[in-house]
């Protein structure tokens, strides 16, 4: 599932070549999550002002109005003033006078929402609920340690929720973890401030050194030119079960939280 550095190297890949845009057609394929919530033939004519991000979400902004859009599970973005026909796989069409932004999604668990502005009920549903952004200046330490204080369950289960901090999906829950020398299966109530202080620095490093790898590409993922991402060559302990720690050697072991695959080192992670 593409998390927060997929979205980020998806964004920084074609918002600057998109900004300005005047579109000229919207075609929609199969029905994807949500239902797009206007007629498509409305946004011909406005223009892309900019693409921001909040979470997992892609916020287009137009001239009247914005698109909410969401990767899902199996989602991915390209952006090109030459794109091929259609595939079965591509359900979302953004044709512009700078290029054409296509939604693929073999799962269509993805999405593209339009709603008038972030007051929209639509809006406050999908937004309204997330927590803190990991990589800019609002990720406050005293507030991120009162979030975990308030949870009792497993302190990785807690990063996935995304209502204490938002994107630290899967892979970069384990690695901050282990970065930070914490068992991923302690109550975020139990963290103590100084604790909480290295996984919050922890959680910060790890996500930004997978924007600058290009994410994660485990499956599905590439970013709006087709490329995949590297970070997980670098894993220090995601996908190592049964393999030496690469700080104490002690084999990596692996468990289930939630459903998920957790993977952390027993001497080196209390």
């Amino acid at each position: 599932m593409p998390e927060l550095p997929e979205v980020e190297v998806t964004r920084r890949g074609f918002a600057e070549r998109i900004a300005g845009a005047r579109i000229d057609a919207v075609r929609i394929g199969k029905p994807l999550r949500w239902a797009l919530m206007v007629m498509p033939e409305a946004l011909v004519g406005r223009r892309v002002l900019q693409v921001r991000r909040r979470g997992k979400y892609l916020l287009i902004d137009l001239d009247r109005g914005l698109l909410l859009l969401h990767l899902g599970m199996s989602g991915s973005l390209r952006f090109d003033a030459a794109l091929p026909a259609p595939g079965v796989h591509d359900h979302f069409d953004l044709v512009t006078e700078l290029g054409t932004l296509r939604l693929n999604d073999p799962r269509r668990f993805g999405a593209v929402v339009y709603v008038e502005d972030e007051a929209a009920p639509w809006a406050i549903k999908l937004l309204g609920g997330l927590g803190m952004e990991p990589l800019g200046d609002g990720f406050d330490l005293d507030a991120f340690h009162a979030g975990l204080r308030k949870r009792k369950a497993a302190v990785k289960q807690v990063l996935l929720a995304g209502d204490v901090v938002v994107g630290v999906g899967n892979i970069y829950a384990s690695e901050a973890l282990f970065l930070a020398g914490i068992r991923p299966t302690l109550s975020a109530a139990r963290i103590s401030r100084p604790r909480a202080a290295r996984l919050h620095a922890a959680v910060r490093e790890i996500l930004a050194r997978a924007v600058e790898k290009g994410g994660s590409t485990l499956r599905d993922f590439s970013n709006v030119d087709g490329q995949n991402g590297y970070f997980q060559l670098e894993a220090t302990v995601y996908g190592r079960a049964g393999e030496p720690c690469r700080v104490c050697a002690t084999p990596i072991r692996l468990l289930r939280q939630g459903q998920r695959s957790t993977y952390y080192c027993p001497n080196c992670q209390k």
